[in-house]
């Protein structure tokens, strides 16, 4: 008897330590926007994202269903939009997240409250990405945090390239001859060449009016924007009204020429998110791009 007890605790030992083996494989460290490492000992069960691309990334990676927590603009997939809300990244309720009880906090680097959160005790995540280079380093920073197998999420994140570089190439000859201004926000904000918007203008073979030197989303003098003359304009519906209360606008190329596309909300929602959606939003500015060209000449000189 005395012998089955020990090979009894022989084999429960063996067992303790392969499932410490494997606690330990799962947990990950992972690097922030801030250079900070953040230690995540297991997968995550319970999400707060405070940022809607990171929303559309846990989504496409399948881990929609562990969010708890939303910031009020994440708004796809369907799914979230039953989703509590707890503010936004530039008020959130400290408060109601705690309450939520999240093993990771997803933030952007500017959001506010962040430090507090980690004071708290939380784990938080700041990613914010900007161009495509941080879009595939967020989305790969995303996946091993929610211990996503890189396969899995290499796999998608090159169907993603795959439709953008579709998009890319459903361009005609004309329409690459184009100049371009692209408009976020009615301040007015816009995408510079260093955004991920005119990275993917400028794989579209377009130009674009606003110089990488601008930073990626600067805020524009309108008046600037009627000296650059540009071809084609795309803007949020927001902008609409505003548009037609500046100075000089009426005499833009542009507008005189209906090379003007509005976005509806949704789509504009889509278009300034560097996510899942990317190939999508690449379709929808390539489809502009083809309507201006067909408009007639653009009177782009060279």
């Amino acid at each position: 008897m005395v012998e089955g007890l020990r090979a009894w605790a022989q084999s429960l030992t063996l067992v303790l330590a392969v499932w410490a083996g494997a606690q330990v494989a799962h947990a990950v460290t992972v690097l922030d926007d801030r250079q900070q490492r953040v230690h995540i000992a297991q997968a995550p069960q319970r999400i707060v994202s405070l940022l809607p691309s990171l929303t559309e990334t846990v989504c496409a990676l399948k881990q929609c269903h562990k969010l708890v927590g939303l910031d009020r603009y994440s708004n796809w997939p369907e799914s979230v939009k039953s989703v509590p809300r707890v503010g936004g990244g530039l008020d959130p309720n400290i408060e109601s997240i705690v309450a939520l009880k999240p093993d990771l906090v997803l933030a952007a680097g500017s959001t506010r409250g962040a430090d507090r959160l980690q004071a708290l005790g939380l784990n938080v995540l700041r990613l914010e990405p900007r161009n495509h280079a941080d879009a595939q380093r967020v989305w790969r920073t995303v996946a091993q945090a929610l211990h996503v197998p890189a396969a899995d999420s290499d796999r998608v994140w090159q169907g993603i390239q795959a439709g953008v570089q579709a998009a890319v190439q459903s361009l005609s000859p004309a329409a690459r001859q184009q100049r371009v201004y692209f408009e976020v926000s009615p301040a007015p904000y816009g995408a510079s060449a260093s955004s991920f918007l005119g990275e993917t203008l400028t794989r579209m073979g377009v130009t674009n009016i606003l110089p990488s030197s601008m930073g990626p989303f600067p805020q524009v003098n309108p008046e600037w924007v009627v000296q650059a003359q540009p071809d084609v304009i795309m803007a949020g519906d927001s902008s609409r009204a505003s548009m037609l209360q500046r100075p000089g606008w009426g005499r833009l190329r542009a507008m005189q020429g209906r090379r003007l596309c509005v976005f509806k909300p949704s789509d504009s929602d889509m278009l300034v998110r560097a996510g899942p959606r990317m190939a999508e939003g690449a379709q929808l500015m390539a489809d502009c791009l083809n309507r201006a060209a067909a408009q007639g000449d653009t009177g782009v000189q060279r």
